[in-house]
């Protein structure tokens, strides 16, 4: 193969608690991250809380790698005097059909998005969906199809309702399974026809360091985690259950948070601390997911850790029967450790902190540009599990900005992408790696998931909103739309 095929699909992804806004409209219910508020590089986003029979309020901070702990009796809830990003993010909920419009000018082919749980199902434990919910999706999915867009839709992108974590201690509790399933089964039945390509878990193995918005237990031991990560395994392979039964034209991926590990030195210390936190922070999820079945070196850690799951007679026959159809993961860069100093306090990104690499360059959230992340990770996912592969979040926030002229000289991003989709093309074309697509992060401007900022920019497209969420919500095409458009148009050809 010479070139991308036509059937490649390329497009962009987004995420609806950072996107879609009208978190009080249409039936909606509430997440955790409707009752966090904004943050930057250096003050961390909080979740707001109340204790009912005090009145006492207050705020706990968000921290990556950190635990959710509350006040005994507080409930997470919206206060006067915060700013919550996620009501309104940049109001795709509003501005779709504009929005959609812009992404088929570019020559999208399909566009990654995801749905909010509390939408479908604002209260949990009833049986009927809200269909005013499922409508806006409806009218989502229609405008897609119009312009031959194919929807890539994720079931659960950090959306965890604020009962699933309140009411039934998160995904520790058996009883999530069943009601996540509930959802989704009511999902693969209303869209059969509109959509194809199916997301169980976004960034999956991100309840390591996020556990308010993945996993939602209170208090976090190794062994709750534990057992929140076995309830998400099986929920994912009964979802990937009900689409075979449901359509066969139905493909569910698993997605997960991606990066190459490097070792400072050839020091076998830091080789082998290397090999440890692969495993521990990406490949476990994966292995699961992908194999469908407990990896021998995750099972001996639990055995020294004294961690017992909690288990049903057929969960790792279920686990192993249905595992993901593709493996979809996101990759910005990659990250760099050693065993010889305080790495976490010398670089980072995504979350994941790591050390400073030398040989690569970083924006001013502290991100590192790796021409070679792409290919590197495409060559190690698909040698390990010889199964489709889709990149669908990969790109670079910055400060853009927006000229007197309405034009915005997005240079850098240019250069971002040609690095990585060189590397990724490289993957491809030369070392025979099968990629299904490939979705640009934040293709419309939308509200950064770790800081809640709007300043920290990935879009194709410029949203008018500043930090505090005021503006006019205009959308701007930046240089950026018309470099992409023409690379979609020579399937990956027209790089300069």
């Amino acid at each position: 193969m010479s070139k991308f095929p036509s059937t490649f699909l390329w497009g962009g992804a987004t995420a609806a608690n950072q996107y879609e806004g009208g978190f009080n409209e249409g039936g909606k219910g509430l997440t955790m991250i409707d009752v966090t508020t904004n943050g930057s590089h250096t003050n961390p986003r909080k979740i707001s809380w109340r204790i009912p029979q005090t009145g006492e309020t207050g705020v706990t901070e968000m921290v990556f790698g950190g635990n959710m702990v509350f006040p005994e009796g507080a409930q997470p809830c919206v206060l006067d005097g915060y700013y919550y990003p996620s009501h309104k993010a940049t109001d795709f909920y509003h501005h779709y059909k504009e929005d959609i419009a812009l992404m088929a000018e570019m020559g999208f082919r399909t566009f990654r998005m995801s749905i909010s749980w509390p939408r479908i199902f604002p209260d949990l434990e009833s049986d009927t969906p809200n269909e005013e919910g499922l409508k806006f999706y409806d009218d989502v999915f229609d405008e897609l199809n119009k312009y031959g867009i194919e929807p890539l839709v994720t079931l659960a992108h950090f959306e965890i309702p604020v009962d699933l974590v309140m009411k039934y201690g998160g995904w520790q509790n058996r009883k999530a399974v069943d009601l996540f399933v509930k959802y989704t089964t009511t999902v693969l039945n209303r869209y059969k026809g509109k959509v194809k390509y199916w997301l169980t878990f976004n960034e999956i193995n991100m309840m390591e360091f996020m556990q308010s918005s993945t996993i939602g237990v209170l208090n976090a031991t190794d062994e709750s985690k534990a057992q929140a990560a076995l309830h998400q395994f099986l929920a994912s392979s009964l979802t990937v259950k009900a689409a075979h039964e449901i359509s066969s034209d139905y493909q569910v991926g698993m997605m997960l948070c991606y990066m190459p590990l490097y070792a400072e030195t050839c020091d076998p210390a830091d080789q082998l601390f290397v090999l440890k936190k692969a495993q521990e922070q990406f490949l476990f999820y994966s292995d699961v997911q992908m194999t469908g079945k407990y990896p021998n070196y995750k099972l001996m850690e639990y055995e020294r850790k004294g961690i017992s799951l909690k288990t049903e007679a057929d969960d790792f026959d279920i686990i192993a029967k249905y595992p993901c159809d593709f493996m979809s993961f996101s990759c910005y860069g990659s990250t760099t450790f050693t065993t010889h100093d305080d790495f976490v306090a010398n670089g980072g990104g995504n979350g994941i902190m790591g050390k400073k690499n030398p040989y690569l360059e970083a924006n001013a959230w502290g991100w590192e540009t790796d021409p070679q992340c792409l290919r590197i990770a495409l060559n190690t996912l698909y040698d390990r599990y010889h199964k489709p592969l889709f990149i669908v979040e990969n790109g670079i926030g910055w400060a853009d900005v927006l000229e007197e002229d309405n034009t915005v000289h997005d240079s850098y991003r240019i250069d971002y992408l040609r690095q990585n989709i060189r590397a990724m093309k490289d993957a491809v074309l030369i070392d025979g790696v099968p990629l299904m697509g490939y979705t640009m992060w934040g293709c419309i401007d939308l509200v950064s998931a770790g800081t809640g900022e709007m300043k920290k920019r990935y879009g194709f497209v410029y949203v008018d909103m500043d930090d505090l969420g005021n503006g006019s919500l205009k959308r701007y095409k930046k240089d950026s739309f018309y470099w992409y458009k023409k690379m979609i148009a020579s399937d990956g050809e027209d790089l300069d």
